[in-house]
């Protein structure tokens, strides 16, 4: 029997682990990532679906532990590809089969099911077991295979105080712990943190001292499946005779959602349409929104720029980022607090203010679930690589043998025997998908390549005329430079830049060279030395040969 981590290690993002025995594979989990610095022009990351359609014939069905994006955002591109059940909680796949519904995809499987659930299929026993995380609905799940007995955390935290629904079932863990667990795969994402995590409870005393303090308009930037935190800002708002608006394309689907099937309890009174937030006083008024994360195109992003169509912050509102930044987003966020913080608005982020607690369990609630599991052996998963080693150093310490310890990356394959051992095998296709304007895109590193040299160093882009029949340059080429540098400051580059292809095309004139792919190499080649001499650049050059 195999597993095999897919997504989600070594990275935060695209969970997505596959369970391959002889009657059938299971995936758990199939999410996205959002592309970083190094990625421009990319919209989403997917995980590598290679191996899935190598054995597209033994996909038995698709296990989701709840709804966050990170764990379901690649189901309708699987679902385009795959006819496979698909198993979660009541809002998780409501929040899926909303997705579905922009994909155009209506005839999915879905198969809701509840913790405590257990049945059978496709050679596996599923088990779910409820845990607190910040989004109703969260479980992990147990599957008893050919090999043994197998948990997986999914994204959890030991909140003995929820907000919503029942504490984190370690009775259950408790038993499953006795019954014999084969591997754990567990939650890394916080294991750096020493400690307990605070209970979402906090988060809610904090909203209601900004809403007693502030006299002007609250705006709330969340997560938009945080329905958590959602639920929190309501209730402040219901205590404080506050009116709730919702912005933010993503976080107007999922309030609906959330109020569709009794997770959230935000009457059609307290609503206010987005087109009449203008019309009710700011001391009324609440507004929930996207953006917690920087990105740029977000409506938190939009008002804090100046460009939202119906929302401006001024020296009388407040600003809450009910969010941590996911790594590598920091710079984004710090560059909203700076803009909202222009235009006079208070601003209130963690960790200033205990406006956001994580999701993830730390250190001490790790201790807790390797003790009541008592797992054979222990695969660190859902993050970079520090913290699965961090994860694996809470687990030694706990008595955990390094050799029963797997820090594993993407694509690597555990194999279990019925004897109980386990081995790495050979590693499978493990790369990503990128999508780029809806459409999956080439994930090439030479696509990447040009995305990046075109964002850090510009483009010089050549037209040359020459002879049809000798070669010879008619008329002097013409230079544009793009992103590269301003042509008043330019210091003679570009005459430079002319006088450096007149030169290169001469000397091809003169060797008979008409081949337009030999003219482009030599005018690129003579071109790129140039600039890398004057500017210590290495702009893309694109040649354009016109024949007369």
């Amino acid at each position: 029997m195999h597993v095999v981590p897919l997504g989600g290690l070594g990275e935060i993002g695209k969970n997505m682990t596959a369970v391959h025995q002889r009657s059938g594979m299971l995936l758990v989990d199939a999410g996205m990532a959002f592309p970083d610095e190094e990625m421009p022009g990319i919209d989403l990351v997917l995980p590598d679906f290679t191996y899935l359609r190598e054995h597209a014939e033994r996909l038995r069905g698709i296990l989701l532990t709840h709804g966050h994006e990170d764990h379901v955002g690649a189901i309708p591109y699987l679902l385009r590809e795959f006819r496979t059940p698909v198993y979660g909680t009541r809002l998780t796949l409501g929040l899926v089969e909303s997705k579905l519904e922009e994909f155009g995809i209506r005839n999915a499987d879905l198969r809701e099911v509840s913790a405590g659930e257990k049945f059978s299929f496709g050679g596996f026993n599923v088990e779910f077991i409820n845990v607190n995380h910040s989004i109703p609905g969260a479980v992990a799940v147990a599957l008893r295979t050919s090999a043994g007995l197998f948990v997986f955390s999914g994204d959890y935290k030991v909140d003995l105080t929820p907000i919503e629904g029942e504490p984190i079932d370690l009775g259950r863990l408790a038993a499953l712990g006795e019954e014999g667990v084969l591997a754990y795969f567990g939650d890394s994402t916080n294991s750096e943190r020493p400690g307990y995590v605070p209970s979402e409870r906090i988060v809610g005393e904090t909203l209601n001292e900004v809403f007693r303090s502030v006299q002007g308009r609250i705006i709330v930037a969340s997560f938009a499946s945080h329905i958590h935190r959602i639920q929190q800002v309501v209730e402040a708002a219901k205590q404080h005779d506050r009116l709730v608006a919702v912005t933010g394309r993503s976080m107007v689907r999922n309030v609906q959602i959330a109020r569709e099937l009794g997770y959230l309890d935000l009457p059609d009174a307290m609503m206010v349409d987005q087109r009449d937030i203008g019309r009710i006083p700011d001391q009324d008024l609440v507004v929930l929104t996207t953006g917690s994360q920087g990105e740029p195109l977000a409506a938190l992003s939009r008002i804090a720029s100046g460009t939202h169509r119906t929302i401006e912050v001024g020296p009388d509102d407040a600003v809450v980022i009910a969010a941590h930044p996911i790594p590598g987003n920091e710079r984004g966020v710090s560059r909203t607090i700076n803009n909202l913080m222009r235009r006079g608005a208070r601003v209130f982020y963690s960790p200033l203010r205990p406006v956001h607690v994580s999701g993830h369990a730390a250190q001490e609630e790790q201790k807790l679930m390797l003790s009541l599991l008592k797992p054979r052996y222990l695969v660190p998963v859902h993050g970079e690589f520090r913290h699965l080693m961090h994860h694996a150093f809470t687990a030694r310490a706990l008595g955990i043998p390094e050799e029963r310890i797997f820090v594993l990356e993407n694509g690597a394959r555990l194999e279990f025997r019925s004897n109980g051992e386990a081995r790495r095998i050979e590693n499978v296709p493990s790369g990503m998908f990128v999508v780029d304007g809806g459409g999956l895109a080439d994930t090439s590193g030479a696509v990447m390549r040009e995305r990046q040299q075109l964002a850090e160093e510009g483009m010089f882009i050549v037209i040359a005329r020459i002879d049809s029949q000798t070669g010879a340059l008619v008329g002097e080429p013409d230079v544009i430079s793009r992103g590269f540098v301003d042509p008043q400051a330019a210091n003679g580059l570009v005459e430079g830049s002319i006088e450096v292809v007149s030169r290169t095309l001469r000397r091809t004139a003169s060797r008979k060279i008409t081949d337009w792919g030999q003219l482009k190499n030599e005018i690129r080649r003579d071109l790129t030395s140039f600039l890398a001499e004057r500017t210590n650049k290495r702009p893309m050059i694109l040649p354009l040969i016109v024949e007369v």
